[in-house]
This record gives structure tokens, sequence and C-alpha cells, in this order.
């Protein structure tokens, strides 16, 4: 018999109390554990240590309790176990002022763990004041908190201390986090980075990826999320959702979808991926849910895992696109609708230039030339503008394809540069950088090329490359193509490559000409050759204005022989 799927919230939240609760019997069965069995406890036996480490009368930390031979050194074997600890570890000793007063620590012993490439290892420490060999640590705070395990016994857990060292090479900071305790009249200290290179590996491609995971132990109800997961649903990583909260937070309609994959899981199957929304702060967000039940000797599973990803984004995007057609079909005739869409696309995206740049004394002109003659923009793309800080940004590009699906990938990649570009202090390798990784993110995304650069207020021209044809710079008489050693490859195709960035001064006068692969690439023909030709056309412009020098690129080049969609961007420093 099929099982009923619940279709409302409150069925489904029954249903996964009634299965937990039955999960927890079974194993309590199979365990021989009964129901109100519980450790006993010995009568004024104290229901805590004070160290915060044990709990019960098996747990001391004081010497006077133990049964056992009190004639060896017990700091002794503390040393010796300190090589066993997998994080740096080291004994403090207190150091006092005259009046008693705690003003520092003594380095008693260590072990050969360093917790940072550039930070000596504790062992190599001993016999040194803390304040000397951990500057940073003392700075943040460290001694005071070791002082107060002293003072009240209690140990700290997870203390953070971001801890900045000069070292010969440069200036290196990390976090570290301490967990400490009493030995007597000394203190037991151990550290270690908050996130390491691979915690933050992670990280880095959960947040580029709009992705997180999340598991929750039926037996015990603890649930664990990654750092992604509590980005996507706006909550702290330490307040995950049950659950039974995420039931709550689905949309009603899609109850039934999530049910699917809860009713599978539980019932110890593997469910195929489902996009179902869920409500987060009062908006709707599409989310991908992939999941996998931990099952076990008993064939029950005890552990659910989800995958998540964001496709929010892309769900509107293809919303939009799909408006744009339902408006194409009202108005049956799909040409002219597309023609009149990407004209409007055309003011949109391709906007002509503020006074801005006129005020700075730079000089600017734009020229674009479809591949299909019933559109009016397609998959190349410039940008040219001011930015805050006072920079200015020039940028062209050219995305996959032609028509309304290169628009909506060249829309997506100007976008996604403009908000980017707002960054303060980036660069433009950057810049490129991270489009690079949106791009590659993407399993919809094609390959695509661009120049990204910035002028400062020098005239300094810094700018990177993803597989796309260097600009040329008329300088006086005489036309020349930027070196391109520093090109990096296109867009899409390596995630995680840095790209590098060249340094080039302006001068007065001096035209920079950015342009995209259409406007030299012809059939049959070496691609060195159209820029050859278009170098010397440049040069012939020499003492032109950049709307006159568009005007003569452009009628040297016929517009017949354009296989591509073609952009053109100059830019004169008067």
């Amino acid at each position: 018999m099929t099982p009923v799927v619940p279709q409302d919230p409150t069925a489904l939240k029954l249903l996964i109390a009634r299965e937990v609760a039955a999960l927890r019997a079974a194993a309590r069965r199979d365990a021989g554990v009964r129901q109100d069995d519980a450790p006993p406890r010995a009568e004024g036996s104290p229901t805590g240590c004070p160290c915060g480490g044990g709990e019960g009368a098996s747990h001391s930390c004081s010497p006077e309790e133990s049964d056992g031979p009190c004639d060896h050194d017990p700091w002794g074997c503390v040393c010796a176990a300190l090589p066993a600890v997998p994080v740096s570890a080291a004994l403090l000793a207190p150091v006092r002022d005259e009046d008693g007063r705690l003003v520092d620590f003594t380095v008693r012993a260590g072990n050969h763990v360093r917790s940072a490439q550039w930070l000596d290892a504790p062992d190599a420490q001993v016999g040194r004041r803390l304040v000397e060999v951990q500057p940073g640590a003392v700075a943040g705070g460290l001694v005071d908190a070791l002082g107060g395990v002293l003072d009240t016994g209690r140990a700290v857990h997870s203390y953070a201390v971001d801890y900045t060292e000069q070292q010969r090479d440069g200036l290196h900071r990390t976090k570290l986090l301490y967990d400490a305790a009493s030995c007597g009249d000394k203190v037991l200290a151990t550290w270690r980075p908050a996130l390491n290179r691979t915690e933050m590996m992670s990280l880095d491609a959960q947040y580029i990826a709009s992705m997180g995971w999340g598991t929750w132990d039926l037996l015990s109800g603890t649930v664990v999320w990654s750092e992604g997961l509590a980005s996507i649903f706006r909550t702290d990583p330490a307040r995950p959702l049950s659950l039974i909260d995420l039931c709550d937070a689905v949309l009603a309609e899609d109850v039934p979808r999530f049910a699917n994959v809860m009713t599978a899981m539980l019932d110890g199957e593997e469910p195929p991926g489902a996009d179902v929304r869920f409500t987060v702060l009062g908006e709707v967000r599409t989310l991908r849910l992939v999941g996998h039940p931990v099952i076990a000797t008993d064939g029950l599973p005890w552990l659910l895992r989800l995958i998540v990803r964001d496709l929010t984004s892309q769900v509107r995007s293809r919303q939009r696109l799909a408006a744009t057609r339902r408006q194409t079909e009202r108005l049956r005739e799909e040409a002219a609708a597309e023609h009149r869409v990407a004209s409007a696309l055309r003011e949109a995206l391709l906007p002509t230039h503020s006074a801005e740049l006129e005020a700075l004394g730079i000089s600017v002109a734009a020229a674009y030339l479809p591949a299909e003659e019933d559109a009016s923009v397609g998959g190349d793309w410039y940008k040219c503008r001011l930015l805050p800080d006072g920079r200015i940004l020039l940028a062209i590009g050219d995305a996959c394809g032609h028509g309304l699906e290169a628009v909506a990938r060249m829309a997506q990649q100007r976008h996604a540069l403009a908000g980017l570009a707002h960054s303060p202090g980036t660069h433009a390798g950057q810049l490129t950088t991270w489009l690079n990784e949106l791009l590659c993110s993407d399993p919809a995304a094609e390959t695509a090329t661009a120049v990204i650069g910035h002028i400062d207020a020098a005239r300094n021209l810094r700018w990177a490359s993803a597989g796309h044809p260097a600009p040329l710079l008329l300088r006086g008489h005489t036309a020349t193509t930027l070196d391109t050693e520093h090109r990096g490859p296109l867009f899409g195709l390596l995630p995680g490559h840095e790209y590098a960035t060249a340094t080039v001064p302006l001068l007065p006068g001096d035209l920079l000409l950015l342009y995209t692969d259409g406007v030299v690439e012809r059939r049959g023909e070496d691609i060195t050759y159209g820029i050859e030709s278009l170098r010397k056309v440049l040069e012939s412009c020499a003492g032109a204005g950049v709307r006159e020098t568009l005007d003569r690129v452009m009628s040297a080049d016929p517009t017949e022989e354009h296989e591509d969609d073609a952009c053109l961007l100059a830019i004169r420093l008067d």
C-alpha cells in the first residue's frame, strides 16, 4: 500500500514526530535501554566540577580526592602528555608583581604543533614570558582570561583572539581559539586556528555557489548547519532550524514536494533532488534539496543530511524570461517583440555617458553592431562610469551566443560587475576573479571574455583580461596593442583562477580603444590580421575626437562582413 504523503504542514509535522518517536523507541529496545534508565548519582556528589570539564563522582580536579598514590610529579605527567595533544598546547606558570597581582605567564612546557606556519611551536617558547612570545594574544586580553581561570577555577572554551604579528616577510594575522583549564597553581592552555585552510575554502565555495548543508540527528535531536545553509536561511549557525521548524517555513503549495523528500529519507531511501520554496524573513526563496539518510545496522535511519542550493536568482531570471515570452505570444509576432525588447535593453544596458566624466576631462564614445539585423543588442557589452572612490571603471565583454539568450547572459555579467565594482579598495584583478567564480558556479552559464580596468586620479590604467583582445592605445600618431602577458583564461573555464593586473601610465591626449572580437574576426582570416588592420585605421585617426574616431573605424569596416556582435568603446584623456 502506497503511504499517504502529507499535504499540509500540520500533517507533515505529525508524521515526522511519529517516525522519530518510533525510531527512538526501536533504538532503545535494540540497545536494551529502558525509557526511565539514568546513570545513578552518588549521594552528596557535586553536580558539576568548577573546571567545567566533567560531572559526577568519577570526575575530580583535587589530588586529595584521588584514591591512587600521590608520590608522582603531576606536572611531569602533564608535560609528558603534551606531545599527544593535536593542537598547540603549553603549561603556563603565573608571574606576579610585588603586590601579588598577575602580570604575565611563563611557558613551562609545550608541544611541537604550530597553529600557523609563521608562528613558533610552543616547545620553542619554553622558559620565555607570554608577553614576549605571543604579544598579539596578550593585547587581545588573553592574560586576563587565563588569570580568570586561576581565580575562579573555571575553564575557558574557544576564547577568540585576533592574533597579529610582524614577521620578517611582512605582517600576518589569524584568529586563534584558546581553551584553558587550571592545573593547581598553573594553567594548561591549547590554541588552534578558528578556521583551517580547508574550512576557509569550504566557506568560500558555499558563499560563491549559494549552497550549504545540514545534519539532523534523529536520536539525540542535535542539529548542525554549515555557514552557507545558515546564510541561506538568514539565521545564526548556532541556532539551526529543526525539521519541525522547516515544515513551518515551507510555502503551503510546496508542502507535498517537501513531504516527499522527508518521507523518503525517513523510510531510509535517497529521494531525487527537489526544488522547494521556503519563506525566509518574509521573502520567498527557491531551494534545491538533495537528501541522504544515514542508515544504522538495524536498517533504520538515525541521521538525515540535506544539501541545499539557493536557486532564487536563477528562478527569478527564468520568470523574467517567461514573462518576456508571454508578452511576445500576446503580440503574435515574436521577431517584432524581440526587437522591441532588445531596443529597450539597449537603452538600459548600454546607456549614454553622463557629464561626470566630461567634467574630469574624459571623453567617451561607444558603438554597437549586432550580428542579427533584427536585434539592437546582443551578447557584447561595455561599462564606463565614475565610481564613488573617484576611479573610472571601464570594461568591455563578450557573452557567448546571439539574441535574447546572449542578452540575458550579457545583462547578468554586466550587472554583476556593476555590483562588485562598488566593493571598496578592489582592483581589476579581483573583479575579474570574482566574475569568473560567478560564471563557474552557474551550471547554466557559458564561457565569456572581458577586459576590466580602472583609471585612477593619477591617470594610470590598471587592467585585467579574461581571454579578451587587448585594448589599443593611440599616443600621438602611433597606435600600439597593450601587452597581454598577464591575460588569463576565458570566464567559466577555471574556477579558483586568480587574474593578474597590469598597469599602464596614460598621458594627456591618449586615446584607448576597447573592442570585442567581432570587430577583428573574419571567416578564413587570422585574427592577428584583423587586429593589425584596426591598429592602422586607429593611427589614421590621430587628432580626432572619440566620436569621429569610432565613425572612421566603422566606415572602414563594412557591416555585411560582421558574423558576430561587435562593440567598441573609445576613451580619450583631454
